[in-house]
């Protein structure tokens, strides 16, 4: 008989009792980079930024300034391997939210996406210790999202799959209830297109959204009590290859289409059901992939004229495009993370091989603050994901 415990019963015996089911799967940390007695009392902002090496993936950590520049602190092993979609054109692992900071538990979640496992980071201010690497209980894991509790991880690689997680203190433990295949026919490494793009918990917890770009739909699970998975609702997108979502200040679910650079925002319903508010909205750039929230505003990134974009969104799901692609890039923008609550955009070039921030203003503007030059550029395989705290 499965046992379905509430969210907040999710206890260490819960937790053990869990694991136990899932062979191979435990609590153990991994050693830790660096040892425990070289982290120092570290409270200042940071930025992270993963770089997806193949040979063995690391995160580069950077104290932030209030002025926005960010300085080098340290390279930590994830102890896992960077991995490369195929055909990928600019973009690794052809997702947002690879790389993803909990505030919440102050841990820092990485994908491995070329040896199917996940690494958790205890975070010290800019310093990192590795305290653990989890399966991904699938193949070719490229997004994470969290809420409360829980973790959800989605992997690309073979049929697809999303799997949750219990965080607790600074472990993951895996919940057998909670795992669901996509029903795909990728291959693993999957090819970019055909892979899911991004997981997310919507704000209330209750339901996780995945997008599928050349599939066109947007699954919705929903998530029970201790974590346990609903039936699946799959809505059509609206416009081509829907990659990346947010959902804005409404709770509105805003979805980037990537095929014709536009927008659409969609009212989620209590039973998994999405209905389109506002249809396609374009910004006048190309592939417009990648999206974050900033003080009100969504802000869009077009990795095929390196440019962003912002919009506004109204309580009623109408979309406004106030600042359309009239701020440069470095060549291919891909994942972005915000920091000094929202004023500040950090944006990842991947063609570049840089990160640049900007200062968002509450008109949609966006002032260039800092770049950051030398990381890894993408020649086939490159960096992907970045955090901020």
């Amino acid at each position: 008989m499965r046992t379905v415990l509430p969210r907040a019963a999710l206890t260490t015996l819960a937790v053990a009792t869990a694991l136990a089911a899932i062979p191979g799967v435990a609590l153990a940390a991994a050693p830790a980079t660096p040892t425990r007695t070289a982290v120092t009392s570290d409270a200042g902002p940071a930025v992270f930024v993963q770089t997806n090496a193949l040979t063995g993936n690391t995160i580069l950590a950077y104290h932030r300034a209030d002025d926005g520049a960010l300085t080098p602190v340290g390279e930590y092993q994830t102890g896992g391997l960077g991995g490369v979609a195929v055909n990928a054109p600019l973009d690794s692992l052809a997702s947002q939210g690879s790389l993803t900071y909990d505030p919440a538990h102050r841990l820092l979640f990485a994908v491995n996406a070329g040896s199917n496992s996940v690494t958790v980071f205890a975070v010290h201010g800019a310093q990192l210790l590795r305290e653990q690497v989890v399966s991904s209980r699938g193949q070719f894991p490229v997004s994470i999202s969290v809420h409360g509790g829980l973790l959800a991880v989605l992997n690309a690689g073979g049929s697809g799959s999303v799997a949750a997680y219990a965080i607790v203190g600074d472990r993951l433990a895996a919940l057998p209830w909670a795992h669901r295949s996509l029903g795909l026919a990728n291959t693993t490494p999957p090819l970019f297109i055909t892979a899911p793009a991004e997981v997310g918990f919507s704000p209330s917890g209750h339901d996780l959204v995945v997008t599928t770009k050349a599939n066109g739909s947007i699954d919705v699970i929903p998530v029970h009590a201790g974590g346990a998975f609903g039936p699946t609702s799959v809505t059509t997108s609206a416009g081509a290859v829907p990659f990346s979502f947010t959902f804005d200040r409404f709770a509105h679910l805003v979805v980037t289409e990537a095929g014709t650079s536009t927008v659409t925002t969609y009212a989620l319903s209590w039973d998994g059901a999405l209905t389109p508010l506002t249809v396609s909205v374009g910004d006048g750039g190309k592939a417009l992939c990648w999206t974050v929230n900033a003080r009100g505003l969504v802000i869009g990134a077009n990795a095929g004229s390196a440019t962003l974009s912002s919009y506004r969104t109204a309580s009623t799901g109408g979309l406004t495009l106030v600042q359309p692609v009239a701020t440069a890039t470095g060549a291919g923008p891909i994942d972005m993370a915000t920091a000094a609550h929202g004023h500040l955009l950090y944006v990842q070039d991947s063609v570049a091989g840089e990160v640049q921030g900007f200062w968002v203003h509450a008109d949609g503007t966006l002032t260039l603050a800092t770049t950051l030059t030398g990381l890894p550029a993408f020649n086939g395989a490159g960096m992907e994901g970045i955090a901020a705290s």
